[in-house]
């Protein structure tokens, strides 16, 4: 598959608003909507787009206590390792989790509705998940700046 200026273009636009219709992105591009549609299709089934999603307010959800928590296990051993990883998929205030280098083994990022809620999460879910040595919790101050968008 050969990848393009104008499909970088059209990748940057979707990310920027993916429910602009095939006309709007045709008339940005300068394509007919059918090349549009088909570039879209093309770019799905080759994998460089793997979903849509909404962006929700935080806020207006009551889900604004975002928390940074490093995780280190006890060993790191494959088995403790994709254990930890299964059963942190599982927990729905985790949005983010990254396997990292250095002190720690695992950077999560956590969202609920305040601080309650978060000891509830670290003491009935976190914690419970074997083979965690240690945690370190960052609470937000305030968000700077958040996106998902990729420029090229």
């Amino acid at each position: 598959m050969i990848f393009d200026s104008i499909d970088k273009r059209l990748l940057e636009y979707l990310q920027q608003d993916s429910k602009q219709t095939h006309k709007e992105l045709s008339n940005k591009l300068g394509l007919s909507v059918t090349a549009v549609y088909e570039r879209i299709k093309k770019l799905e089934k080759e994998g460089f787009i793997d979903g849509y999603t909404a962006v929700l307010n935080k806020a207006r959800i009551d889900r604004n206590f975002v928390v940074f928590c490093h995780v280190k296990l006890i060993q790191h051993s494959q088995d403790f390792v994709i254990r930890f990883e299964r059963e942190v998929k599982k927990l729905n205030e985790v949005l983010e989790c990254y396997h990292l280098s250095g002190d720690y083994d695992y950077l999560l990022k956590v969202i609920v509705k305040d601080m309650t809620e978060f000891r509830s999460f670290m003491v009935d879910k976190l914690t419970t998940i074997n083979h965690i040595g240690s945690t370190h919790s960052m609470f937000v101050i305030n968000e700077v700046k958040q996106t998902s968008v990729i420029n090229f």
